[in-house]
């Protein structure tokens, strides 16, 4: 019980974040007045880094407004704290150099930053992954790789609307993060590409994913250590490997449907030392080529019902 009204809390605490600004006088900056060209050639982000200063300063919840068209955006740290609420509305779309070394050693494209109270919604984001990924399949000297969106120490975060289309590394990375909410995000990769997570998720408290399409060529959702409080629910997901974690505890699988790039479809390998405990399936239906998938269940404890396909090893 404790749980659940945990996530009606942070279901609530979302509401209000994406209501307040009805509430509240706001600040909207739009990045063109800033000097940003929707032409997808001319470097924009010296003129997003500024929209976001002043955001971040205003007295008032403040928009920063993105309108249609194509922005180049090098590797860019959208950082707090600031003084309010800040939501960041994309109508366009953020894309990447065409060269995978000017973001392959940042470690990430889009990064927010130590920051309470953030709503990012709408738009596309291009990273142009294609060159990276054939430097590692040919296995040339390549960088890290640049991870598309990471919220790093983001408190009170609704990400909603957002389409990643070919990621260096993963789309949408949430780290140490608390009371968040992930909607209706797609993300967009080929079944072949290496290390492209739709969702990764770690050392975070109060997760909701929900409604999101994640057509990648790796983890639907993967889920790192010190995760707690994760609800997952309506995840279409396939080509890629669906959802993988270390040390699961207390997690829903609810209404996921799509297919697997492997005969296994579902695999929890938990440790023996610290077994997945309160895992909950509930109306999954993945397959392998047209066929009948299989599930493997190591070290782990939790209930199943509804549909089940592959029949659950719970």
């Amino acid at each position: 019980m404790a749980a659940i009204v945990s996530i009606i809390s942070y279901i609530l605490l979302c509401i209000t974040l994406l209501g307040s600004s009805h509430a509240t006088p706001t600040s909207t900056y739009n990045v063109i007045a800033f000097g940003a060209k929707p032409d997808g050639k001319f470097d924009s982000t010296g003129s997003f880094i500024k929209a976001w200063q002043s955001a971040c300063t205003s007295p008032n919840p403040a928009t920063i407004y993105v309108p249609k068209g194509r922005y180049l955006l090098n590797a860019i740290n959208f950082r707090g704290p600031c003084k309010n609420q800040i939501t960041v509305l994309i109508a366009g779309t953020l894309v990447a150099p065409q060269d995978y070394w000017a973001l392959g050693n940042s470690g990430f494209w889009i990064l927010f930053n130590h920051l309470d109270n953030l709503v990012v919604s709408g738009g596309y984001l291009d990273a142009k992954g294609a060159g990276f990924w054939d430097c590692r399949r040919y296995g040339k000297s390549c960088p890290v790789g640049a991870r598309s969106m990471t919220f790093n120490s983001v408190n009170n975060l609704v990400v909603s609307g957002i389409t990643s289309i070919n990621s260096q590394h993963s789309h949408l990375v949430i780290n140490t993060c608390n009371n968040v909410l992930i909607k209706n995000v797609r993300a967009i990769a080929p079944a072949k590409s290496p290390n492209t997570d739709g969702i990764h998720v770690e050392r975070s408290n109060g997760v909701i994913i929900t409604g999101c399409t994640l057509q990648t060529g790796d983890d639907c959702i993967s889920i790192a250590d010190a995760t707690f409080n994760l609800f997952i629910s309506h995840i279409k997901c396939g080509p890629g490997h669906g959802s993988s974690g270390i040390k699961i505890s207390r997690v829903t699988y609810n209404n996921i449907k799509g297919t697997s790039a492997t005969p296994e479809a579902i695999t929890f390998d938990c440790s023996p030392s610290y077994p997945c405990e309160g895992i909950k399936l509930q109306d999954i239906n993945l397959t392998y080529n047209n066929e009948t998938a299989t599930s493997t269940c190591k070290n782990i404890g939790g209930t199943s019902n509804g549909t089940l396909v592959p029949e659950t090893c719970l």
